[in-house]
Formats: structure tokens, C-alpha cells, sequence
């Protein structure tokens, strides 16, 4: 089996890889073995089934990109700047998976959550619970910017919500499409909801 921590590790990367560039459906304990370089005798001592790796491996894919949002949003970035700064770097991630994958591939979370919610539950609290994390960055910086005086949004998780469907259906189409350059709206357009005036966009 090699050793412990990098055979898990292995099934881990191969399982978000196959998720994220195919279908939750389609990707089989073969494949994940295969890729991983494990044999099935080994994954099944890590893992009970392919929705409890997948589960593992999202959460713990999400506790590695949030330390990066946890420095896009630190309170120590003025709030407009957090939301402009997150949007960029969303742009930038993406543009290294299509060099890589050969296609844009949009956000793991709503491509696996959309597709498993009718049936893994487990699978389905673990996305949905980074989607409400991904909320709260956002609804913090609405908030801030609200007490600021930039925008008029006194109920920050409402827009945060409005924020997050714009976000992740503009990474939906993009991924339909394969066309990076719709992302390129996306800064322009959470600005737009949230009624931010011209020259506050132009001060960010």
C-alpha cells in the first residue's frame, strides 16, 4: 500500500480531479484507484464508499482555498476591494485550470452539489456547507461597505445571496461555453447589484 498518509492523500486528489474535469456519475472506484496509483483493497481501507472520499476531499480541498479567502477577506482590505480582489482571483484560478484541463471547468462545488443533491445526502450537507461559507465572505464585506457609506444594502445576507447566484451562474456558463472571458464580468457585475456608484468603483 505504500505509505499510509500518501495513499489517502493520492485517492483524495485523484477523486476531486475526476469529479471536477468529468461527472460525480461517471467517476467509478476503478478510476480513482487507477489514477491514485491504489489498489481498491486499499481505498476501501481509508474509505466505505466513493461519496465518503468525495466528501473528505472536498472539505479538505475547501480548508486549503480558505486560507486564501481568509486573506482576500480580512477585514483589513477595504470591503469593496475584498469582493473586486476575490473576483480576480477566481479569474486567475480558472485560467490555470483551462491550461491545464484544456477547458474551463467553473466551480467544483456547484458542478458536484447540482449533481448529487437529489442523492447523497452526506455529499450534499458537505457542498452545502461550503456554499454558506462562501456566503459569509461575502456577506461580511456587503456589511462593512454598507457601514462605510458605499453602497445602501442594509440587508447584507440577502444581497450576499443575490451575490453568490450571480457568481456561481456566471462560473456555470462559463463552464457550459468554455469561455473565460464571461468571467471577466464578474466584478463588474457584483458591483452592479449592489448599486456601487461610479466613481466608489473607480476609487477600488
Amino acid at each position: 500500500m505504500g505509505r499510509v498518509s500518501d495513499a489517502k492523500q493520492r485517492l483524495m486528489d485523484a477523486v476531486l480531479d475526476l469529479i471536477w474535469s468529468g461527472s460525480y456519475g461517471s467517476t467509478t472506484i476503478d478510476h480513482i484507484c487507477a489514477k491514485a496509483g491504489v489498489k481498491k483493497g486499499s481505498f476501501y481501507y481509508f474509505f466505505e464508499s466513493k461519496a465518503e472520499l468525495a466528501a473528505e476531499a472536498f472539505e479538505e480541498s475547501w480548508k486549503e482555498k480558505k486560507v486564501e479567502l481568509d486573506a482576500i477577506f480580512s477585514p483589513t482590505v477595504p470591503p469593496l476591494e475584498r469582493l473586486r480582489k476575490h473576483s480576480e482571483f477566481a479569474y486567475k484560478f480558472q485560467s490555470d485550470i483551462k491550461e491545464k484541463y484544456g477547458r474551463v471547468l467553473g466551480c467544483p462545488h456547484s458542478c458536484l452539489g447540482s449533481e448529487v443533491c437529489t442523492q447523497e445526502d452526506k455529499l450534499q450537507k458537505t457542498i452545502q456547507g461550503i456554499m454558506e461559507y462562501k456566503q459569509k465572505y461575502m456577506e461580511t464585506a456587503i456589511r462593512d461597505a454598507h457601514a462605510e457609506g458605499l453602497i445602501v444594502a442594509p440587508d447584507a445576507p440577502a444581497k450576499a445571496r443575490m451575490i453568490l447566484a450571480y457568481y456561481e451562474g456566471l462560473m456555470t456558463q462559463a463552464r457550459i461555453q468554455n469561455n473565460l472571458e464571461l468571467l471577466r464580468e464578474t466584478t463588474k457585475g457584483i458591483y452592479a447589484i449592489l448599486g456601487v456608484k461610479e466613481e466608489a468603483a473607480m476609487a477600488v
